[in-house]
């Protein structure tokens, strides 16, 4: 068995805290985790942040909101280190969600499946508490628990109740270190385990009876959830919850090109990730899969002259995302290694077809209609008939 690290290079930076300079040093590998937290895939560019950040920074915070919106949107620094966007999309979206936590309130990022709030949480956490860890995720069967605290029952049994039996959640450490804690899929929570937050919000408080004690909130302490407004079966929030959430509304890309650079970069990102031997995929590639999605999603083609029935998916852009890897993959192993109209086929219909009545008849009539007559798209018209 090799035991072998992979190898690792360390340079060493100085950064102001407090107006103080400090040597920081960013220590990178060679990793073979398949996705790593978002504090360590982009600890340079923190590090690169927190070296010019001068600006006020609240409490606990690692860096201001000046930097953290500039880690989130990318940008030229004043040394020339470029720091890659993570969203693109409104800057003042990812403004008002900055500026909300630097306050009592906690953040809600809602909006339709595929939008990034997840990712957009993930970074938030990472740029504001150097750890995106902290997270519960949010299913028809999380508990109380899961928020508050649990038990280690062998000790709970042998010694009673006491700090050294407690399991503290993701949560609890949040609180008690003044870090980010995120609740994903807070809507998929039962109503009941929902308000189980309300203390945790409104009196930064979170109760231990059974020792009849409690932990406070250090400052820097606050919640990231997130939740979609179209998967069936949600728990609606309760208004005494709503109440101690500020929402922000992730919308899908506004304009073709800025869904197209979305798809690109993730994409690009994820190959690399999967060291897959294939080669980028073409603009246009790209551009074709991004325009069907947007067409059927809309109603109506790119021109506006024909409307168009849409299936019952949401075709996010993660989805679009999803069928350009899957195509990459196909051409890098049983391909060419140059994504074609017949690797992305089968994911195309895949995505599009999740109703196998309703959306097969959507997808047929986009198909005769809209890929059939477009003089350029003719090779993706014959690949999907095939794969039909």
């Amino acid at each position: 068995m090799n035991t072998e690290k992979p190898p690792k290079t360390s340079k060493t930076a100085k950064a102001k805290v407090d107006n103080t300079e400090v040597a920081t040093t960013v220590t990178t590998s060679v990793s073979t985790l398949l996705r790593e937290h978002a504090e360590n895939q982009f600890a340079e560019e923190l590090a690169e942040l927190a070296k010019i950040d001068t600006k006020q920074r609240p409490p606990n915070w690692k860096l201001s909101p000046w930097a953290v919106s500039t880690y989130l949107l990318g940008g030229k620094l004043d040394n020339g280190f470029e720091v890659s966007p993570k969203y693109i999309g409104n800057k003042r979206i990812i403004e008002i969600a900055i500026a909300t936590l630097t306050t009592d309130r906690a953040l809600l990022l809602f909006g339709v499946p595929g939008t990034a709030k997840s990712w957009v949480s993930e970074h938030l956490a990472a740029a504001i508490s150097g750890d995106s860890t902290l997270l519960i995720q949010g299913t028809a069967g999380t508990s109380e628990e899961a928020i508050r605290y649990g038990w280690n029952y062998a000790r709970l049994l042998a010694d009673g109740p006491s700090m050294a039996a407690l399991v503290a959640s993701p949560m609890m450490r949040a609180m008690a270190d003044g870090k980010i804690a995120r609740v994903e899929e807070l809507t998929r929570i039962p109503s009941d385990v929902q308000d189980t937050l309300i203390t945790i919000l409104s009196e930064k408080t979170l109760p231990i009876p059974e020792l009849n004690s409690e932990v406070q909130s250090t400052r820097g302490f606050n919640v990231i959830a997130t939740a979609n407004n179209r998967d069936r079966g949600v728990n609606e929030l309760s208004s005494a919850l709503k109440r101690r959430f500020n929402t922000v509304i992730l919308p899908v890309p506004d304009s073709a090109d800025e869904e197209v650079e979305i798809v690109q970069r993730r994409v690009e990102s994820l190959g690399r990730a999967l060291e897959l031997p294939a080669e980028p995929p073409a603009l246009e590639e790209v551009r074709r899969i991004v325009t069907i999605f947007r067409e059927l999603r809309n109603g109506v083609t790119s021109d506006g002259k024909t409307k168009l029935k849409s299936p019952s998916g949401t075709l996010s852009t993660a989805e679009a995302i999803s069928v350009v890897n899957s195509g990459l993959a196909l051409a890098a192993h049983f391909g060419d290694g140059y994504l074609r109209a017949g690797d992305v086929a089968s994911s195309l219909i895949g995505a599009v077809v999740k109703d196998p009545v309703q959306d097969r008849l959507v997808w047929k009539e986009y198909l005769e209609t809209v890929v059939k007559e477009r003089d350029n798209w003719k090779d993706l018209y014959r690949a999907c008939r095939e794969a039909d």
